[in-house]
């Protein structure tokens, strides 16, 4: 009985360091030791070693009542979607596909699996491990830990790629001892993650929605105050240094979107404040140093984009059709790729072709001016090349894999969250309203990354999903929507702190 007794106070213990180390180490997104994973696997998230371990300890403790399984009404399209893409890939192996450069259907059907598992790993233990709001307290301090830890690496970059202090030959023999990838050779910052974008997603995604929250509602997981703020300069500097166009024209809409639909009350609130400054000649000249600033900010911003090529292009192109622009800016495989993906959803668009196997029927589906205009493309079909297609777009990739029944069901998945983001932002509680914006800039980010990505197993798009849908799914069980969230409290004893 005491062996029992002591086993049940330290799963919990364990269950939560496991989870620490889950949001700490997501940064890394390729890491070089994953067993029975060829050269061609890119996405490695380290954050599923301590997820995997961490997931039987909470089957554990529900086996022995100990705690419930997690009641979030985001499992149910989930579970469905899961039942759609199963059945997809069973009608899949019917349409009996060639072999592609010694890869067959089953082959690459199981592979999509392990990553739709794994994806849906850190959605399952991001929902268990968050139920009120000692919890999230706990998730959003190592999240920004681990975010931090990112920083300093980029700094760590940034002084080989910028000073001579410190070589870039040894920075890269550095990064390789966790990373599949060295030292990006275009001067841009990546972090931990495999390439700038990767980065850029992750801060758009993960990170900037939880600095963003701290920011327009003060609420503070941290006992620095200032600690937020200065994370959230540093995001925006970092997305800056990868010079990623997609990273930085999610971030952009999300943070405008979410401000527009939820700041309102702050954008009124700092309209008030500053037209009274000029009603006053001492303060006058704080209002103007604030213009000042801003402006700075964004010519300094835009100077500095502007010294990458392929990003002035964007507004310096000469192209006479959208084909001509989008090969012109370097987005002529990606989109070509996505374009072969819709036409494996048109061979059999009820049902897909199966989890995985829409690369067998990209290359069939490749527009013609893919095939004479786009470099990446002819390297790719050369019989020498032995890489396998991939959708490059999370919608078109639904579409060709499990049909438009899948495809939907994956949608009501996503705003079965924003739901939960919505019900989140109706609570009076300050912890409530944080949570919810930092879920409805989440839900933005993450419906716009998905253009420029097909991976299921990144944990950008389930971590800050799983967090919302559990709080919010034990606030309304508990019958009270603000007794959950705020067990701690707005008062005494709590780490949350307003400016």
């Amino acid at each position: 009985m005491k062996i029992t007794a002591r086993f049940d106070e330290f799963f919990p213990v364990l269950s939560r360091i496991l989870w620490g180390v889950v949001l700490f180490t997501l940064p890394v997104t390729s890491f070089r030791y994953f067993p029975f994973m060829g050269d061609g696997t890119l996405v490695r998230p380290l954050a599923f070693y301590p997820a995997a371990l961490l997931l039987p300890l909470l089957l554990i403790q529900w086996m022995r009542g100990k705690i419930s399984l997690p009641r979030a009404g985001t499992m149910v399209p989930l579970i469905g979607f899961v039942l759609v893409a199963l059945a997809a890939s069973a009608i899949g192996s019917l349409l009996d596909p060639l072999p592609l450069r010694g890869q067959d259907y089953f082959g690459r059907v199981i592979r999509a699996w392990a990553t739709l598992v794994i994806g849906i790993s850190f959605f399952i233990t991001a929902v268990w491990m968050n139920r009120n709001g000692d919890d999230l307290r706990f998730t959003v301090k190592w999240l920004l830990a681990g975010f931090l830890v990112d920083v300093l690496w980029s700094g760590v970059q940034s002084l080989a790629f910028y000073t001579p202090l410190l070589k870039k030959v040894t920075v890269t023999h550095w990064q390789r001892a966790f990373s599949m990838r060295e030292l990006v050779r275009s001067n841009r910052v990546s972090g931990m993650a495999y390439e700038p974008a990767w980065l850029a997603g992750q801060i758009a995604t993960v990170y900037l929605p939880w600095l963003f929250a701290a920011l327009l509602t003060r609420v503070r997981m941290t006992r620095l105050k200032w600690l937020e703020v200065v994370l959230l300069g540093f995001a925006v500097l970092l997305l800056l240094a990868t010079y990623s166009r997609g990273g930085l024209l999610t971030a952009v809409i999300a943070l405008v979107l979410t401000f527009l639909l939820v700041g309102r009350a702050e954008m009124r609130s700092a309209w008030r404040w500053f037209v009274r400054g000029f009603q006053r000649g001492g303060a006058m000249l704080l209002r103007l140093s604030v213009i000042a600033v801003a402006v700075g900010a964004l010519a300094g911003a835009g100077i500095f984009l502007s010294q990458k090529g392929y990003i002035t292009r964007l507004f310096n192109s000469d192209a006479e059709s959208l084909e001509e622009y989008i090969i012109e800016n370097s987005a002529g495989a990606r989109a070509a790729y996505t374009f072969g993906a819709l036409g494996a959803y048109d061979e059999n668009p009820i049902t897909g072709v199966g989890l995985g196997a829409s690369g067998f029927y990209i290359y069939d589906h490749l527009p013609d001016w893919a095939l004479t205009t786009v470099p990446e493309i002819a390297r790719q079909l050369s019989p020498e090349n032995r890489l396998y297609p991939n959708p490059k777009n999370m919608y078109a990739r639904l579409l060709a894999e499990t049909g438009l029944i899948g495809f939907f069901v994956f949608i009501a998945f996503q705003f079965s969250v924003l739901g939960d983001a919505l019900i989140a932002l109706k609570n009076r509680s300050s912890l409530m309203r944080f949570l919810g914006i930092a879920g409805l800039f989440s839900w933005i980010a993450i419906s716009f990354y998905n253009a420029t990505q097909d991976s299921f197993a990144i944990p950008n798009i389930w971590i800050n999903f799983g967090i919302l849908s559990g709080v919010t799914a034990h606030a309304l069980e508990s019958g009270n929507s603000s007794h959950a969230p705020n067990t701690a409290g707005d008062g005494g004893g709590s780490n949350q702190e307003t400016q």
